[in-house]
């Protein structure tokens, strides 16, 4: 069971990703599934400064929490950001490229939750 850590973090990204405006954002309790984290946060954003933006936000909330990303990619680009925090990996895509990759489908036997079960 993801402990207590992971699911603030979890809570913490998503609170983060809300405030920023991104669209359908998806919590991913992959713990029984894999092991490199407790938790997947999916979630889009309309264009690139907005992606950005999300990005920038989930990294501010949980760099003030003390936990600071310990890989970021494609921040540039802003198609597909993901940000590995250790127990939950957070992916921001633009609207397209999540389609096209499809996460949710990849990581199905995984259980998706409501944030209110953090």
């Amino acid at each position: 069971m993801a402990d207590r850590k992971s699911k603030e973090m979890a809570r913490l990204a998503y609170d983060a990703l809300a405030e920023k405006k991104a669209q359908d954002i998806k919590i991913i309790n992959i713990e029984g599934v894999s092991v490199i984290a407790d938790y997947f946060i999916i979630a889009s954003g309309t264009n690139h400064n907005q992606v950005q933006a999300m990005a920038d936000s989930v990294e501010e909330a949980l760099g003030r929490a003390g936990h600071p990303a310990r890989q970021t990619e494609g921040y540039q680009t802003a198609n597909w950001i993901l940000m590995d925090f250790g127990d939950i990996i957070v992916h921001v895509f633009d609207t397209e490229n999540r389609l096209f990759y499809d996460l949710e489908r990849i990581w199905r036997d995984g259980k998706e939750i409501a944030v209110e079960e953090l």
